[in-house]
């Protein structure tokens, strides 16, 4: 994903930043993953899928490794 477009998207939750790992863009606050389809985020609040504990260290040390 463009670092540009990354820098000015953020949770339509919480209004934080969001991390971009394996193709989704995931709030490590809320614990929430936004899919993007077609190359657009889908940012809508009732399209997010709540993750795990697993899924959710998995996703943080994707996002450190990347």
């Amino acid at each position: 994903m463009d670092a540009q477009l990354l820098s000015i998207l953020v949770c339509p939750a919480d209004r934080g930043p969001l991390l971009y790992v394996d193709g989704q863009l995931y709030n490590p606050r809320l614990r929430r993953s936004y899919r993007i389809d077609d190359g657009i985020p889908v940012l809508l609040v009732d399209e997010a899928v709540t993750v795990d504990d697993d899924e959710h260290h998995r996703l943080l040390a994707a996002a450190g490794s990347s």
